[in-house]
């Protein structure tokens, strides 16, 4: 698909707005994007741009007066990633971290960040096959009853611990099933 604003280059952006049941795509490559940052990508009736998007999910400039943006920066221009040297700032404008370090260097700015992007969620848990996933997603279902039933022991509630206990023997005899053992 080639970019709706300078028809050369392959679009790499795209944008989907739905209003009402009716939907509006916009197409642009890296390049556009970069160079009309602040052009409306829907219009002016309601539209954002792609600097406002990220600064409101990263609460910048945007959502705050100036003063107070540069007063919330202070902090964050002295905590520097200490292999890339990028700061939160940085990060913020250039909408993308300089290394995997930031993420570290980083996780306290950006885990309210993640939980408004991915509904309240921070870790990422991908996604299984369900063809091939069988005995991954009764691993995953184990190590979360494991979790619970330690929340219930720690909290003094042995009986509902013993029926956690009991659902996870139910589920190793079933991956013991269908991997052909014994129990």
């Amino acid at each position: 698909m080639i970019c709706q604003e300078c028809h050369e280059r392959p679009a790499t952006f795209h944008f989907t707005k739905v209003v009402n049941g009716e939907k509006a795509e916009v197409h642009i490559c890296e390049h556009c994007a970069k160079e009309n940052s602040n052009m409306m990508v829907f219009g002016s009736d309601g539209g954002f741009s792609i600097n406002s998007l990220l600064s409101g999910l990263l609460n910048f400039e945007t959502k705050l007066g100036k003063s107070d943006a540069s007063s919330m920066y202070r902090a964050e221009e002295v905590r520097q990633c200490p292999r890339c040297k990028m700061t939160f700032r940085e990060f913020g404008k250039a909408g993308r971290f300089g290394c995997p370090d930031c993420y570290r260097t980083f996780k306290s700015e950006i885990t309210p960040i993640l939980r408004k992007v991915h509904s309240g969620n921070t870790a990422h848990g991908g996604k299984i096959p369900k063809r091939i996933g069988g005995s991954i997603h009764l691993q995953k279902k184990m190590e979360e009853l494991k979790k619970q039933m330690q929340h219930h022991i720690s909290q003094e509630e042995f009986e509902k611990a013993a029926e956690l206990r009991d659902e996870i023997k139910a589920i190793v005899r079933e991956m013991n099933a269908d991997r052909g053992e014994e129990a």
